[in-house]
């Protein structure tokens, strides 16, 4: 098989020259579109890695601060009850009789003409 010489050659006209100037501007508008799309999608990429990746961590404090919030609410239950204990005992204290009881069961003190007997707490063996 011979090589048979090329027989079809391109006309050199002004109409040629301005289609491949055309075909040339064209591809170049391609190549930027390209260019263009490609770095707009990074862009958005990154745009939405960096708001997932913020969104992730507002999403763990959230859930630390609730936790921390729940367990302040149960502190805040608990010294609410201290408290209403205190101010009954502050009411208690006023009353002299209350003060006397106290006295008379942890200091041992007595009225006038009675007896105060102490008896050793025992544990028994059976």
């Amino acid at each position: 098989m011979s090589q048979e010489p090329k027989r079809v050659y391109s006309l050199k006209s002004e109409y040629m020259e301005q289609y491949e100037q055309k075909q040339k501007r064209k591809h170049r508008r391609q190549r930027g579109l390209r260019r263009r799309l490609i770095v707009a999608g990074i862009t958005m990429f990154l745009i939405t890695a960096f708001v997932t990746h913020y969104h992730l961590g507002q999403r763990t404090v959230y859930s630390e601060k609730s936790e921390q919030l729940e367990t302040l609410q149960s502190e805040l239950v608990e010294l609410e009850k201290v408290e209403e204990q205190l101010l009954e005992e502050i009411e208690l204290l006023k009353d002299e009789s209350y003060i006397l009881d106290i006295a008379r069961t942890n200091y041992f003190l007595s009225k006038e003409g009675e007896l105060i007997f102490q008896l050793e707490d025992f544990d028994s063996s059976y």
